[in-house]
């Protein structure tokens, strides 16, 4: 299945929350449409692509 992320929250440390770089990351996800077989995969696969866990997620699944 595809999602397309529309919000995010991770969990970012040292104040990355505040900065560009954490901007730049979340921009990424909300940019990109994802290939996963469910919700938990999704988290994997953005938290292994990112870097950072996440807090929170919501997304839509992208018909095709």
């Amino acid at each position: 299945m595809q999602f397309q992320v529309t919000k995010i929250d991770f969990d970012f440390d040292d104040g990355f929350e505040d900065g560009i770089y954490a901007q730049e990351v979340i921009d990424e996800v909300l940019a990109t449409t994802w290939e996963a077989t469910d919700e938990d995969d999704l988290i994997e696969e953005i938290t292994s692509a990112s870097g950072w866990c996440i807090k929170s997620i919501d997304y839509c699944h992208v018909l095709v």
